[in-house]
């Protein structure tokens, strides 16, 4: 199966009260959107439109993309003044620099090419790509240390993809990168 690590349990366990809680929200959106004016953002694996939603509600033109039919319909039903479609990190179909920035929350430790996923994020932001993953430890939470994106790998990805700066923001649960142009 080509998405093996796929999240496949249900959209409405997505936005439990102790899930949203470890996301870390509104600390995410303030980090992702510091130092820049952003008008835009392509959600990349939007799940249960938890982030899209919050950068909808922070003024952004907001785009998500999952591979997910499910996560796709609820995502459209929650924010109708959004774009959703079905799609892969992988295969960004959107035009160059068309999103100031891209938004990837817990999920490229699921993509199948990390490499080809972070140069169609280079290739489709203007300013900042910013990706939220899980530690790579073992955890009672989340995914397999297996699945999890090793130290470094981020880092080394995105300056081959060309990006020029990068910002690692250590969260409670949670670390978030920020990749700049």
């Amino acid at each position: 199966m080509e998405y093996e690590k796929i999240y496949n349990q249900g959209v409405l366990k997505l936005r439990t009260p102790e899930r949203l809680e470890r996301l870390e929200v509104p600390r995410v959106v303030a980090s992702c959107l510091e130092g820049n004016n952003f008008s835009s953002v392509l959600d990349i694996g939007t799940g249960s439109g938890v982030f899209a939603e919050a950068f909808f509600h922070s003024g952004l033109r907001v785009s998500g993309i999952d591979v997910n039919p499910e996560m796709i319909e609820f995502s459209q039903k929650l924010l109708p003044q959004c774009t959703f479609e079905l799609g892969k990190a992988e295969d960004l179909s959107a035009g160059d620099q068309s999103f100031d920035m891209v938004f990837m929350g817990l999920v490229f430790h699921e993509v199948t090419d990390e490499a080809k996923t972070l140069q169609g994020a280079y290739r489709v932001c203007g300013i900042r790509t910013a990706i939220l993953e899980w530690p790579y430890k073992d955890e009672e939470l989340g995914p397999p240390l297996l699945h999890r994106v090793q130290p470094g790998r981020i880092q080394e990805l995105a300056i081959a993809a060309g990006f020029k700066n990068i910002q690692i923001v250590e969260l409670e649960k949670l670390i978030l990168y920020l990749l700049n142009k």
